[in-house]
């Protein structure tokens, strides 16, 4: 089993409604897609959002890390997921979003070679479904009540709203009454993508710290006295998100008392296997886990986090897959939640069957 091909493909993907984050208006994402083809024919796919103010990254980066990179990727067995990757660390610094995409194609393809899930290809799963938190990102109130109380029905029991505006006040609000509609048993955290500034963020935790779970990312992904500041005023935990792109960063953020879990990314951790070993320190430590795609991938990254999670010591605070929010998936068996719930994917590899005519409907150059 050798690799014989890569290839990388920049998608547009439209977002089947607008979403506001820190205080940004996004309509599409642009993603990266890799493609893995081996000498047996089987074919393997990866996925990364473009994320520049999470990782640096936009897609025709992606693009170029891994054109740069697969020239020393061929002919390598491609199921040597440590030595593949330690291989393209050692040669291209940073890019952790082009690196995630490679070994997730590399895993599609190898579990699609030898007939094993992704999953069963990480240590095996710990849990076949796991709850779905999900994004109230709208802005408005009357759109995120709305919102909220239909997937309450269709059992959603964990929402994250998006918060971040100029108005810390008009964000406290919105929080609390979406609180007062969903219940003490639903869980409500506040994300605000590190929008405010280390007096706005304490303003919001004092207030809206007594209402919600957790509240993620106040401030710059780099101000952990901030981030620990915020921590101390606020009954509700802090977590993480910009700001942990390595186990060192996880560690940190303890030590200092800046968060007390976080948002574990593949594209922020430079792959799958550092993602799962940063599941591991996290509970180790003690640290709430929410598992993440960024908004918005498909059904090839949402796949790869589903299985992600089901190998996961804990997920306490959920998991946030994205391709609910595209407007058109590149599979022809998307992710489905049902009951607030997401099924880790059977099939081989990643379980999902690209479909290569919506690919190129949505690539560009």
């Amino acid at each position: 089993m050798k690799i014989t091909k890569i290839d990388a493909l920049m998608v547009t993907i439209p977002l089947n409604q607008p979403i506001k984050m820190g205080g940004i208006l996004y309509t599409e994402s642009e993603n990266i897609l890799a493609r893995i083809e081996l000498d047996n024919g089987v074919v393997g796919w990866g996925e990364a959002p473009s994320a520049p103010t999470m990782t640096g990254e936009t897609a025709p980066s992606m693009k170029a890390a891994i054109e740069y990179l697969a020239p020393f990727l061929l002919n390598k067995d491609p199921s040597n997921f440590l030595e593949n990757m330690s291989l393209v660390d050692k040669l291209l610094y940073g890019n952790s979003s082009a690196k995630a995409a490679l070994e997730i194609g590399f895993f599609d393809a190898v579990g699609n070679s030898t007939k094993k899930t992704m999953s069963e290809l990480m240590g095996g799963q710990r849990r076949n479904r796991a709850p779905v938190l999900w994004m109230l990102a709208t802005g408005t109130l009357p759109e995120d009540n709305e919102e909220a109380k239909l997937k309450m029905d269709e059992g959603f029991s964990a929402f994250k709203i998006k918060v971040g505006g100029s108005n810390i006040d008009n964000d406290i609000d919105r929080a609390r009454k979406i609180r007062d509609i969903a219940g003490e048993k639903i869980q409500i955290s506040a994300d605000a993508n590190q929008a405010w500034s280390l007096e706005e963020g304490k303003k919001f935790a004092e207030s809206a710290g007594t209402f919600l779970d957790f509240i993620e990312q106040p401030v710059m992904g780099n101000n952990l006295e901030g981030m620990a500041e915020i921590a101390l005023v606020s009954r509700a935990p802090i977590g993480a998100d910009e700001g942990l792109h390595s186990l060192d960063d996880i560690s940190r953020h303890r030590e200092m008392g800046s968060a007390s879990g976080g948002s574990l990314k593949m594209i922020k951790l430079g792959g799958v296997l550092k993602a799962l070993n940063a599941t591991k320190l996290c509970d180790s430590l003690g640290m709430k886990v929410n598992l993440a795609g960024k908004v918005c991938e498909s059904s090839i990254g949402s796949a790869a986090v589903s299985h992600l999670a089901a190998t996961a010591a804990q997920i306490d605070w959920g998991l946030s897959i994205t391709n609910q929010y595209a407007k058109i998936d590149l599979v022809k068996n998307p992710i489905n939640v049902l009951n607030g719930e997401v099924c880790v994917p059977e099939g081989y590899g990643l379980g999902v069957e690209v479909d290569e005519d919506k690919v190129l409907s949505l690539a560009r150059t």
